[in-house]
Parts: C-alpha cells; structure tokens; sequence
C-alpha cells in the first residue's frame, strides 16, 4: 500500500477510513459467510428432516400394507384349515355313522336270533311240560294196575288155599313147576319169533322214517360250473386288462390261479378256474379293477389282498348263516369260520356247506321221530364233513380230521364220536353215527345230487397241482386252461434259469407216470425277479 509524502488532514481520514474498512470486510465477509453457511445447511437438514419423513411415512405405509396382505394370507390359511378340519370330521362323523349302522344291524340280527331261541326254548319246555304230565298219568294207572293185581293175586291166593288145602308156598311151588315145564317148550319159539317180528318192524319203521324225512324235506341242488363271468363296459377295457406285452393279464393270472379268458365275445371276460375260492378272488379282482380304472401289477397286487380280506369275512358270515338257519348256539368261533370254508368246497360237484345243512335238517327230522335229541342231530349233521376245510393241510380222512377239530373245541362227546364215525372208519357208540351214515346217503345217493364226471374231472386238476408243488423250490403252481396247462411259478433265489428248464422237463415226465389225462398238458415254469427301491 502507498501513502501519499503530505498527506492531508481529509487526506487522512479518507485513508484511515479505507484502512478500517480493508482491515473489517473480510472479517464481515467471513462471518456473512458463516451465517449463510449455517443457514444453508439449516435449509438442507430441513429438507433432509422432510424427505426421511417422506421415506419414513412411505416404509411404514409399505408395512402396513405387507401386514394387512400376511393377514389375508393368513386368514385364508386359516380358512382353508377350518374347511379342511371341517371336511375331516365330516368324514369322521360318515364313518363313525356307519359304523353305528353296522352294529345297529349286527345287533338286530343279534336280537332276532335271540328270540328265534327263546322261542325254540319255550317249544321245547311246553314240551317238556306235556312229556311230565304223561309220565305223571302213566305213573299213576301203573300204580292202579299194581294195586289191582295185588289184590287180585291175594284172591287167588286164598282161594287156591282153600280149594287145595295147600300153603301158599307150597300152591306157589306147585304152579311155578307146572310153568315152568310148559314155557322150556315155548320159550325158543317165542324168542324167534319176537326176534322176527322186531326186525321186520324196524325195518317197517326205518324205512318209513327216511320216506317221511325226505318227502319233508328237498332242498334244491345247484351244480357250480368252473367259470364265471365278468361284464366289461366296453370292448376297449379288453386293452386295458390285457396291459403292454400282456403284463397286466400275467400279473392277475399269477395273483389270483385263474385263467382268464377274453375272446371276440363283446364286453365280457371269462374267468377259469376249478377252486372256487379262487375263481372268486379272480371275479371280485377284476370287477373291481374295471370299476377303478387302474389296471397296472401293483395295483393288481393291493386290490387282490383286499379281495382277500374280504373273503375271509365272507367265510365268517357264511358259518354264522348256517348256525343261525340251524338254530344252533354255543359254537367256537373257529368252528364258525372252519365251516364257513365249506362254501368253496365241493364233493362230486355238490356244496359241502349245502350239503350239510340238509343233512342236518333230515338228521334233525329223523331223530325227532326215534325218539333222540334233535340238537345233538342237527350238531352231528352240520359238523360231519368239516374235516373236508382242512383235510388238505391236515393228514387223514375228513371224518376223523373233523372228530379231533370238534374235541378240541369243546364239543360234547356225542357229537365227534359220531362225526368220527359216520364213515365207519371208527366204532360207532351211539344211534347217531348210524343216521348220520343214513342222512349222508339220502343227500349224497338221490338223483341229481351229484355228477361224478365232474368230480373226477376236478380230482385231476387237484392233482396235477400236487404233482407240481412237490418239487423243491416252487412257490406255487396252478392248473389252468380245464387242466391243458401247468403253471408253475418258482422261486429266483432257489432255481435258476438252467434249472428252470429242467424242472419243467422233470415235472411233465411225472405227470406221464401218475395221472391219467386226455390228450397233451403245457407245462409252463415262470421264474420272475423283482427289484424294488424307494426314493425318499
């Protein structure tokens, strides 16, 4: 900065006023600066402030409206749950419904056998009441009689001691003597001829009780073929049973031990077999599986074990149906389900079951009229071919199979024993192994009854299965195509390919040598592995 050599008074203040003024802008400007700084920066946290507000607002109104879409979702989670809780006790509620509709029934059924007994219980103490009430009054002419002829006898008595002048013991002697002299004579005679007349008698009334008994009694016989059918709703589930390469038909042939037969024939299978229980797993598999429309091995698989199930509590229902017809009470359980076996059995083409009832109702008529226990009848009638449900499994004849099943399970003596004998293959203890034997006969021996064709027909089946499941390593074999083919079905573990073909060859060279049949057998070894894992 210059100063002037002489400055001035005015001079002086003006340059002291410009110093003070250079010396004090700055400062001022600094300080402007400062305060517009701070003002600023005022300004901008105002506006910072404002717009977190703005952000703020905007994150909690995104929050609330997150919240009020989780409380939709939740309430439709909760609605769907009640819906569902709902449904699953509805279904609870239907089954549990059923099941009550069930009992219901069952003791419906329970209570009318209830009173089917109780009234056969009071027929028989009304009964019992007019047999006491004869005894009663023959009791009582029997003690007249006897006091008539006491005192006829001392009549005479006195009256031959005063015609003879003899003592009563000595007229006794002398009368006894007398008699005795003329019946040595008579007495052979007399025994042959009550013999003859006593047997011509029985004979009389034998055959007029077996006349009566089968005029009061003709049950009619139906001869079950060895196939059923089945209806298809149309010729393209054909398709469908037969399955890619034919698995499908394969799988229920090997499941059931059926063959199954579909041909040009419209919408129908036909199903082969000589097992009864076995045609009828076959039957109830396939309706179902056409009812269901899956058709694949393993479905094939779980409807057959079902069917099976199923049949067992068809086997029980039928036992109790024939108890119940007979009026019968006090029968093991086992016992009911043993018989009720006897509805897939059948001998020369008759129902074993079938047969045995009306061999109970003819043995029931029958000893009513000998004058025997009717019950103890109908028992023996009813249980006589039992044997035949597990004489397969068992070893011996059905007679004496059933005897030892009917001891075990408390059966009173009269009743096996009897069972045991009707055949004659043990000694007979009472009348009722007799009218078994002669029961048996009327149901068995009648025109129609049965067809032995058919009998020896199923026999041979029977046995070329037994040939077949006599060798080592089978699981099971089958008779199938009315006995043209053997199916056999071995275990992989047990019999390898080489062996397979060989077991073949040595089961049709069996057959040749023990059973007698018509033109030629296939016979056909399957041997099948399956390998099965889970993808968990």
């Amino acid at each position: 900065m210059n100063f002037p050599a002489n400055p001035s008074p005015d001079h002086m203040d003006a340059d002291a006023m410009v110093v003070v003024v250079n010396w004090l802008v700055p400062p001022l400007i600094l300080m402007i600066g400062i305060a517009l700084g701070y003002l600023f920066r005022a300004i901008l946290l105002r506006a910072g402030a404002r717009h977190a507000s703005d952000r703020a607002r905007q994150i909690v109104e995104e929050a609330e409206r997150q919240a009020a879409l989780r409380r939709r979702e939740a309430d439709l989670q909760l609605r769907d749950e009640s819906i569902r809780l709902r449904e699953n006790f509805e279904r609870d509620v239907q089954a549990r419904r059923q099941d009550l509709t069930r009992l219901e029934e069952n003791l419906a059924q329970r209570e009318l056998n209830l009173d089917r007994r109780v009234a056969m219980l009071d027929r028989k103490e009304g009964g019992i009441d007019g047999r006491l009430a004869g005894i009663e009054r023959d009791r009582a002419l029997v003690e007249q009689q006897r006091q008539d002829l006491e005192r006829a006898r001392e009549e005479v008595r006195a009256r031959l001691h005063d015609v003879a002048g003899l003592t009563p013991e000595q007229a006794r002697a002398e009368i006894v003597g007398r008699y005795e002299t003329e019946l040595r004579a008579e007495t052979g005679a007399l025994i042959r001829r009550s013999q003859d007349e006593a047997r011509a008698a029985a004979e009389r009334s034998a055959r007029e009780i077996i006349v009566t008994a089968i005029e009061r009694y003709a049950a009619a016989q139906v001869t079950d073929v060895t196939t059923c059918v089945v209806n298809l709703p149309g010729d393209e589930m054909k398709g469908r049973i037969i399955g890619r390469e034919g698995r499908n038909i394969r799988s229920i042939e090997a499941e059931t031990g059926c063959n199954i037969l579909i041909d040009e024939t419209p919408e129908v299978a036909v199903i082969s077999g000589f097992d009864p229980f076995r045609r009828e797993i076959a039957r109830q598999t396939l309706e179902r599986l056409v009812a269901d429309g899956r058709i694949h091995p393993a479905r094939i698989e779980e409807v057959v074990a079902a069917v099976r199930e199923d049949l067992d509590e068809t086997v029980r229902k039928a036992g109790e149906d024939a108890i119940c017809e007979l009026g019968l009470s006090g029968v093991a359980p086992e016992l009911v389900r043993t018989l009720g076996l006897l509805k897939f059995r059948h001998s020369f083409s008759q129902n074993v079951l079938q047969h045995s009832i009306e061999m109970a109702h003819l043995m029931q008529m029958m000893a009513s009229d000998l004058g025997l226990d009717p019950d103890v009848a109908k028992r023996v009638g009813l249980f006589h071919d039992i044997g035949k449900a597990i004489d397969h499994s068992v070893e011996g004849g059905h007679a004496r199979i059933g005897a030892d099943l009917l001891r075990r399970h408390g059966e009173s003596a009269l009743v096996h024993e009897a069972v045991g004998a009707h055949h004659r293959e043990a000694e007979a203890t009472s009348p009722y192994a007799a009218l078994a034997g002669a029961a048996d006969a009327i149901t068995a021996a009648r025109p129609g009854a049965r067809q032995e064709t058919t009998e020896i027909y199923l026999r041979r089946l029977e046995q070329l299965e037994a040939v077949a499941n006599g060798f080592p390593g089978i699981k099971t074999a089958y008779a199938i195509q009315a006995g043209r083919e053997v199916r056999v079905f071995v275990a992989p573990d047990k019999i390898d390919d080489n062996e397979a073909a060989r077991l073949a060859r040595d089961i049709s060279r069996t057959i040749q040598e023990k059973v007698k049949y018509p033109g030629q057998i296939r016979i056909t070894v399957i041997r099948e592995t399956r390998c099965v894992e889970y993808a968990r």
